[in-house]
């Protein structure tokens, strides 16, 4: 299996100094070249090496440690060459990886492991990054970068599906302009809470899509301070919210038509002719045992005076006579 060449691209303003670290890397295998710092990026970007390996000595330490993060930027690892490097050195020169930084008179051995140590962490970030890119292009949940100005940073493809607007459209304005406008103020103070470090749990709002509607959303999110960033992820729960709002509309239409069946109940059928009255059993009581075996009552018997005239005066005239 054949090893693969790695190019080194040695940055110096001292041409006599990169030709004797490029045959030092020459004898490890690398294959190296050699520009200044004014043209190292123009030169980075046409060549596109493995790695970059910059001089930092004491005169040239600022300019170094700013070229190798313009460097990271357009994702090259780099190695920072100095004249002593001791623990203290990687904070002094803002070293963070993917770099490396290896002194001067390193012996052969430990500057290419330096080197080989820092390509496979550039390896290894952008392994994560295109893990990350992945998962962040098929989620189905919306998932976003916020900056702390209030507009999108990063968005997946899942909000275009569910709101309909293109990412573009949806960065260019400020979030808020997208929330429904009965939601905004409980929007922005629970944008303010996680600003200032805390957290949105299970919090609810409704965005508007490109047609006119709106969609409910359900959001977890969690600020960045050092980036200024907040990282959140949505999920839509339209379909849910409209559930929910659809079972408390059956629940209130039983709990009427309940209320409706005991005032039924409320009703006692009688009989048109003997008027008794029929229990839940189906029997048939005289209203004096209904109205004992149902409530504290009993009755007393007397006429009144419209059945005195209709019904017993008449029989007492016939008796008189």
């Amino acid at each position: 299996m054949s090893i693969p060449i790695r190019r080194v691209l040695i940055v110096d303003d001292q041409e006599r100094r990169a030709q004797q670290g490029g045959e030092r890397l020459a004898a490890q295998g690398y294959v190296t070249s050699w520009t200044t710092p004014r043209d190292a990026v123009a030169h980075a970007e046409r060549e596109r090496p493995h790695l970059v390996l910059v001089d930092a000595s004491p005169a040239g330490e600022a300019q170094a440690s700013t070229l190798a993060a313009e460097l990271r930027d357009r994702s090259l690892p780099v190695v920072l060459l100095t004249d002593d490097a001791d623990d203290a050195t990687p904070h002094r020169l803002g070293v963070v990886e993917p770099y490396g930084c290896v002194a001067r008179n390193a012996p052969d051995r430990e500057l290419g492991l330096t080197i080989e140590l820092a390509l496979t962490r550039q390896l290894m970030a952008r392994q994560v990054h295109e893990l990350e890119a992945r998962f962040f292009s098929i989620s189905i949940d919306l998932l976003c970068f916020l900056d702390f100005d209030g507009y999108f940073k990063r968005l997946n493809p899942a909000w275009e599906r569910t709101l309909g607007f293109s990412r573009e459209e949806l960065m260019s304005r400020p979030f808020i302009e997208f929330v429904h406008p009965d939601d905004r103020v409980r929007t922005l103070a629970q944008n303010r809470d996680v600003r200032a470090g805390g957290r949105a749990l299970e919090f609810e709002n409704r965005y508007l899509c490109k047609d006119g509607s709106y969609r409910w959303l359900l959001w977890n999110a969690a600020p960045d301070a050092a980036e200024q960033v907040i990282y959140s992820v949505a999920r839509d729960v339209t379909a849910r919210k409209e559930a929910d709002a659809e079972r408390e509309r059956l629940v209130a239409e039983l709990q009427d038509a309940l209320g409706e069946v005991r005032s039924l109940q409320e009703i006692l059928p009688i009989c048109s002719y003997c008027k008794r009255i029929r229990d839940d059993e189906n029997y048939w009581h005289v209203v004096e045992s209904y109205f004992a075996r149902h409530a504290n009552a009993r009755f007393s018997h007397s006429i009144c005076p419209s059945c005195y005239t209709k019904e017993v005066q008449p029989q007492l005239d016939e008796l008189d006579r």
